[in-house]
């Protein structure tokens, strides 16, 4: 699996690609009001900049971060990843990119505070070749790697079963974990992931064409 390791993301894109990881603690879904004997009786409203879980494909879900009314909703692929004990590990997120270059979509993964930097973080598609990557970064939540995806390996993914990320923990620099993503629902996690962010996209020049139309103040 070939996969490019640097990412020139588009100024149109930084809408949708800008956020780097959503937080994987708020696990609110969207859904329509409850209604008892036949009166609403109201659904929690989320605050502006929280993230909550807008669908869900199989084993990922689309993720999304809540604006203001009318403003659009950046959105990402999510899957928590989790060692062998069900312990969390690891957070896999998944964006689109506009279709401008060899590169279509990002990735970032953010593993423990507690991962040796040196040797990177390595990624392969069921029992393809592994692929390494440095880490750009760490912050109080965890360190993070950047990927730049192609269509070759969406492809992959898309037609794959698991895709394993491996790394060196700093307390065992001997050792290496390697975690496990199910790959089921991707294609369908993605399609949602794109339709959500060309609409977002879309809505975006949308109030920004009308903003350039609105006569200026005296």
């Amino acid at each position: 699996m070939s996969v490019q390791k640097s990412v020139r993301i588009p100024l149109v894109a930084t809408l949708v690609a800008g956020l780097i990881a959503l937080p994987m603690t708020t696990l609110a879904q969207t859904e329509a009001a409850p209604v008892e004997d036949g009166l609403p009786i109201g659904q929690e409203v989320l605050p502006v900049g929280q993230t909550y879980v807008a669908e869900t494909h199989g084993d990922w879900e689309v993720r999304c971060i809540r604006a203001e009314e009318g403003q659009p909703e950046p959105c990402q692929l999510y899957q928590l990843l989790l060692d062998e004990n069900g312990g969390a590990v690891a957070e896999f997120n998944v964006f689109d990119l506009p279709n401008e270059g060899e590169v279509v979509a990002g990735a970032t993964i953010v593993t423990p505070l507690d991962t040796l930097l040196t040797p990177g973080l390595r990624l392969r598609v069921d029992t393809g070749n592994w692929a390494e990557f440095p880490f750009s970064f760490c912050q109080p939540i965890g360190c993070f790697a950047r990927l730049g995806l192609t269509e070759s390996n969406l492809a992959s993914f898309r037609a794959g079963g698991a895709a394993f990320v491996a790394l060196v923990p700093l307390p065992a620099p001997d050792q290496v974990v390697q975690l496990q993503a199910s790959l089921r629902g991707f294609t369908a996690g993605f399609a949602a992931l794109e339709a959500r962010n060309e609409a977002a996209i879309a809505l975006f020049e949308q109030l920004r064409a009308a903003e350039g139309q609105a006569p200026a103040a005296d």
